[in-house]
């Protein structure tokens, strides 16, 4: 049956206008990106199967050219259009916070950090820096590392905060693996990190880890 004959409700791109975009799934979402499905298979029969293929909508979203266009109903166009995508989503919630409006929507702060971290294959470490009103001084990327960790030192955090006059800070990095929960390593970091930056007055208001789904909120679990 094809899309066109389903209920209207049921559609993607009706639902996506009647419920918004965060009501649908990843394979709703992607059909719409990829517009038609291929002999036998509706557009949203043909995203499942992507998904399962790549593993995720990360997975598909970070392959490279090569790999990208092995998927069935993909091509050079298809990547040449999520590149583009891609890139466009991350300049748009840096335009937003480089407006010097407070940041006051946490929501705006997920998107614009997975935008920036999520396509890493390798652990990132990174320090957003706020003025005492909130508003967006800069985010610097300080340290990196391997797939599955990186070596942050409050040290250098306490320098780059000092030198921006940053009167808050929120922290954030990837789990390159995909899952997004805290290990003890990173609740030790944050912990001395916070310290650190308390004798100076600087306050942490929240770290997120990037990985699959919603990036999560030590402040929303009540870490910090």
């Amino acid at each position: 049956m094809s899309i066109k004959d389903w209920p209207a409700a049921e559609r993607p791109r009706e639902k996506l206008l009647l419920k918004g975009a965060e009501a649908l799934t990843d394979a709703e979402l992607l059909a719409i990106f990829l517009r038609t499905g291929i002999a036998g298979k509706t557009a949203v029969d043909l995203a499942r199967e992507l998904l399962a293929e790549f593993g995720s909508l990360q997975a598909l979203l970070q392959a490279d050219q090569t790999r990208f266009c092995r998927g069935k109903g993909l091509g050079r166009a298809k990547y040449t259009q999520l590149q583009a995508v891609l890139e466009m989503a991350k300049r748009h919630f840096i335009e937003i916070l480089q407006r010097g409006d407070a940041l006051s929507s946490s929501q705006t702060t997920r998107a614009y950090l997975s935008a920036q971290l999520r396509g890493y294959s390798y652990e990132v470490f990174a320090c957003l820096f706020l003025d005492n009103q909130h508003r967006v001084i800069v985010l610097e990327e300080l340290f990196r590392g391997t797939i599955d960790g990186a070596s942050v030192y409050p040290r250098e955090v306490v320098k780059r905060a000092l030198f921006h006059n940053a009167a808050a800070i929120i922290f954030a990095h990837n789990h390159p693996s995909g899952v997004n929960t805290p290990s003890q390593a990173d609740k030790h970091i944050t912990n001395k990190l916070q310290q650190a930056l308390m004798l100076f007055d600087i306050r942490v208001l929240d770290h997120f880890i990037i990985g699959d789904g919603q990036p999560y909120s030590f402040s929303e679990h009540g870490i910090l």
